[in-house]
């Protein structure tokens, strides 16, 4: 096979998906694996830096209609999870420091000496290929180091009344004014739990006294009540130290402005301009909510339980997160079915991202309308997940009688012989219960509709377990699913992750972020009898059924071709919505999430600087995905017709290579 690296040209691969009746292609990539540069780099992606912006760019001319982001929330020096992270608070390890130093937008607040001397520092890059791995523990420090520098820089200049800060310092005061509600417990989360775990000192530059460390209210010798309290004591210790500690609060509150700026200006890169489309940004809703919020917001949480995930196809153990549930007595308030203080934080949270991102991704909305939860006085946290309930159809368990104060579901809707967390535990329900079920994820509706997204927008992350609730919730909404093929039971067709069973609300995948990467599985398929039946299921679903196709013949002899046909696959089917995981776009074989463990890798996996250039070559050699190639495939397989009617587009979107099936 020729090596080629003429790019395909995007508006080929637009019309491609528009013949195929694709609205969305979008590829999903979290912020620590975004690419970067040299000059400005300190071991951890960010797409508001420039490599960042650069691959943006890169993915919008490759053909991509928007970009899913992983959750954006702070984390703690300890837990890189995205999904552990802050409701309102952004991460503070995505701000770009170069901006900080170069830009007049931002006073030029980091000294270009700091930084320099912060990059000459940084550890040496590990990994081979296309990725590697950010040094999470290493990136801290030094990020904390730049932006305090660059925080020094501009309270120095402010207090001089320098005009190259005047107008930051104006952003300054009105952003601290307009998000006091959240950045005040999340201020005084973090300078607690800096005083706590370290004796409230940290070494890093101009001595403020910050570290996200992350230490856990629950450990706190005093203050575990303190945002909750309404007690007059709470109120002065609450004034107390937020003299002390003026100056932290402060530092935090500018970090928060500087990356709220960053990414509205991200924002205003990717609309829509004069020959370019729109690429649009997708947030993510995770269920979880960090420990940060849940010390701030612990009287809305109903006492004794946790969310988890139950065993399931995936994880036959089940995942005890720890994440707290919201109170269901605290659903509605007052007459009139007025909001209550739980649906109204619900309310808040969708809002503020959906001021910030064009559509949203529900993280495991089983979370939002049927919880599974499990009692936290266990000490054998995997045992009280096993032995967990649904919060709302348990009305009648001897090991839980506290849930049936909660239920919606009936002892009579229930099927008693299936296990509690099997899909059809309650097999009937009226209307009524069916909204009562909805109340969260209306909320998340209504504030989508308020902001003018449409319903497919809005991406609900139901992987291989749908309990009959939340089905009934999202067909009266109109909602999909996703399908991640590779995991399709190929000996059941009636299995959800099959793409003919596809609908056309739908978003389907070939992996996602807890998934092992799709070049690594098929690798691990080649030569065996995986390989056999992948390629039998996929010559029917491509039209190519005999012994002698060329297609056949290929995907038996060639990984690659398995992967170009598996993914035409999922462009062939009825769902609307396509999405791809940044390694299996790049052809990575290293696993970014290794879902139910603890490993240090996680969360770290990140693209190399250049990826953008050695993407093409790559996928000429058939070691990235090509997606013109994918397209060719999946327009040849609608028959002679269509293929006659479009061959000058699939000829461009094969690019000469010899590949036509």
């Amino acid at each position: 096979m020729p090596a080629h690296d003429r790019p395909v040209a995007r508006a080929d691969l637009a019309a491609a998906l528009d013949i195929l009746g694709k609205r969305h292609l979008v590829l999903s990539i979290h912020d620590v694996s975004f690419p970067g540069r040299d000059d400005e780099d300190l071991g951890r992606g960010s797409p508001y830096s420039g490599g960042g912006r650069a691959f943006l760019a890169f993915v919008r001319q490759l053909g991509f209609t928007g970009v899913q982001l992983g959750p954006q929330g702070q984390t703690s020096r300890y837990n890189p999870s995205p999904y552990d992270g802050a409701l309102f608070a952004r991460d503070i390890l995505s701000i770009a420091l170069r901006p900080l130093a170069d830009d007049p937008f931002y006073g030029n607040v980091l000294p270009r000496a700091d930084l320099d001397d912060l990059l000459r520092g940084r550890p040496a890059r590990g990994g081979q290929g296309v990725t590697e791995r950010a040094d999470y523990a290493a990136v801290w420090p030094r990020q904390l180091a730049a932006l305090a520098s660059a925080w020094h820089g501009f309270t120095r200049r402010r207090a001089a009344a320098d005009p190259s800060v005047a107008d930051l310092a104006e952003a300054f005061d009105g952003f601290a004014r307009e998000h006091a509600g959240w950045l005040a417990p999340a201020g005084l989360y973090e300078v607690l739990s800096t005083a706590y775990r370290t004796g409230g000192t940290w070494s890093g530059a101009h001595g403020l006294r910050v570290s996200f460390d992350g230490s856990h209210w629950r450990t706190w010798p005093r203050d575990q009540e303190l945002w909750v309290s309404k007690s007059q004591a709470a109120a002065a210790r609450r004034a107390g130290l937020s003299r002390t500690y003026a100056r932290e609060l402060e530092f935090l509150a500018f970090c928060q402005l500087l990356v709220a700026r960053q990414h509205a200006a991200l924002r205003a890169e990717l609309a829509a301009r004069p020959g370019l489309p729109a690429l649009r940004l997708f947030g993510d809703l995770q269920v979880g909510i960090s420990v940060a919020d849940t010390w701030a917001l612990h009287d809305l949480f109903l006492p004794g339980y946790a969310m988890g995930a139950p065993p399931s196809r995936t994880n036959p153990d089940g995942q005890p997160w720890g994440y707290p549930v919201l109170d269901p007595r605290l659903y509605h308030g007052g007459g009139g079915g007025e909001l209550g203080p739980a649906l109204r934080l619900v309310a808040a949270r969708t809002d503020a991202m959906l001021r910030d991102y064009d559509g949203l991704r529900v993280d495991h909305p089983h979370g939002l309308v049927c919880p599974w939860v499990y009692r936290t006085d266990e000490p054998d946290a995997y045992r009280a997940v096993q032995g967990g309930a649904r919060l709302f159809e348990s009305p009648c368990l001897s090991d839980h009688p506290r849930l049936a104060a909660y239920a919606i579901a009936r002892a009579d809707q229930l099927d008693l012989a299936l296990p509690r967390h099997a899909d059809r535990w309650v097999h009937t329900l009226d209307d009524a219960q069916v909204a009562r079920y909805a109340a969260q994820l209306d909320v998340v509706l209504a504030a989508a509709r308020a902001h003018g997204r449409a319903l497919d927008d809005v991406l609900c992350e139901v992987l291989s377990t749908q309990p009959y609730p939340l089905q009934r919730v999202l067909e009266g909404h109109g909602l999909g699913r996703f399908r991640v093929t590779q995991k399709a039971d190929l000996n059941n067709p009636n299995d959800v992750y099959r793409s003919e069973n596809a609908r056309p609300e739908d978003w389907v995948m070939l992996g996602n972020h807890d998934t092992p990467p799709i070049w690594r599985l098929a690798a691990s398929w080649h030569k065996t009898p995986l390989a056999a039946a992948q390629t039998a299921y996929l010559c029917g679903r491509l039209g190519s059924r005999s012994d002698d196709d060329p297609l056949r013949a290929r995907m038996l002899a060639d990984p690659a071709a398995l992967v170009h046909a598996k993914f035409a696959d999922l462009l062939v089917c009825p769902a609307r919505q396509v999405a791809v995981f940044m390694s299996d776009l790049f052809g990575a074989h290293d696993i970014y999430n290794a879902p139910g463990v603890v490993d240090p890798a996680n969360w770290t996996l990140r693209l190399r600087a250049g990826c953008e250039a050695a993407y093409w070559p790559a996928a000429a050699r058939g070691t990235a995905l090509d997606l013109g190639w994918a397209l060719a495939i999946a327009l040849r397989s609608r028959g002679p017709a269509c293929a006659s009617e479009h061959a000058d587009l699939i000829t461009r979107l094969e690019r000469g290579l010899g590949r036509p099936c």
